[in-house]
């Protein structure tokens, strides 16, 4: 299904508003992370969603990709994953056929990798080349992944059983993590009085396609962002290199995906420019995981994001 050219954010913001309720409607009473989860694919970013196992991280997955129309592909991660696994593997035919290339589940327009950090790094490391550049190199041969290209992953706490850390350059390529957290007694309720999610799923229409949220994130790019805001920014990033605070700061790429971050949340607003409060708001999802306190301190990120915001002053 495709939709006619929207220029006018209030136009686009209202369908989009119609994507964040058909998926509220699976995913009961978690209308900020959803929100910014799909600010995050507007945003042109991956998304890492960590929490308890069966809070509804994957459920929000499958919700997303059938309400925007998107193929979608789902990798269980493990202990003997293999870097094949996930990019594919050439295939000798016989009869004077030679190696035939059989594309892995890499080749998706929404990729979940599901329980990422149950794999160890080399496995993890697969994903950089695709999550950064959109493309893979296997046996000396690039190939381009489909458009859009979106990796949510989800792990679970890292003081559970059989799991690996990703590191830092892992990290450093989703452009936010976000929790979903228990539901509250009402939103439980419906959810145990209501239908199988699955079932659910099932039936959602495609509101979107994916040259519609091509078009969308094309249009998003366009948004005005003030020079006040420019230096909100930068101030904010500096802020964080400050090693008397931090391990270390925010990469030029954060700083970047803030910004689009910023952009797509005020963009879901209607709005056709970023205020401070847009910054703010998607600050703590896309830093958290960036981000530690100087010489092993015991900080939580989202003390350390408050902490940012409270430090630099809005312009």
């Amino acid at each position: 299904m495709s939709i006619s050219p929207m220029p006018q954010p209030r136009q686009s913001a209202a369908l989009l508003h119609q994507v964040l309720d058909q998926v509220g409607s699976v995913i009961l009473g978690k209308p900020q992370p959803i929100r910014l989860a799909l600010a995050c694919l507007l945003a042109r970013g991956h998304l890492l969603m960590e929490d308890q196992p069966g809070v509804g991280k994957t459920t929000l997955a499958h919700a997303l990709a059938r309400t925007l129309g998107l193929q979608f592909q789902r990798i269980q991660f493990t202990s003997d994953l293999l870097p094949a696994d996930i990019l594919g593997v050439s295939v000798y035919g016989g009869q004077g056929k030679g190696f035939e290339f059989h594309p892995g589940p890499v080749f998706t327009q929404m990729l979940l990798a599901d329980e990422i950090n149950r794999a160890p790094p080399k496995s993890q490391s697969a994903l950089l080349e695709a999550m950064e550049e959109q493309q893979v190199t296997i046996e000396g041969v690039t190939r381009t992944l489909p458009e859009p290209f979106f990796v949510i992953a989800t792990q679970n706490p890292r003081e559970q059983a059989g799991t690996f850390p990703l590191p830092e350059s892992q990290l450093d390529r989703f452009l936010m993590r976000i929790h979903l957290g228990y539901p509250d007694p009402a939103a439980e309720r419906a959810l145990l009085q209501g239908r199988d999610r699955r079932a659910l799923i099932a039936e959602l229409p495609a509101l979107l396609d994916a040259e519609s949220l091509l078009r969308l994130q094309q249009q998003i790019t366009q948004l005005h962002v003030s020079e006040a805001l420019i230096d909100y920014v930068q101030r904010l990033i500096a802020h964080t290199r400050n090693p008397q605070h931090y391990a270390h700061g925010l990469s030029p790429r954060a700083a970047l995906g803030l910004l689009a971050a910023a952009r797509a949340w005020a963009w879901l607003d209607g709005r056709d420019h970023v205020i401070p409060e847009d910054i703010q708001t998607v600050l703590p999802p896309v830093a958290g995981h960036r981000l530690f306190a100087a010489g092993g301190g015991s900080q939580r990120p989202e003390q350390l994001t408050r902490e940012l915001i409270e430090h630099v002053a809005i312009p």
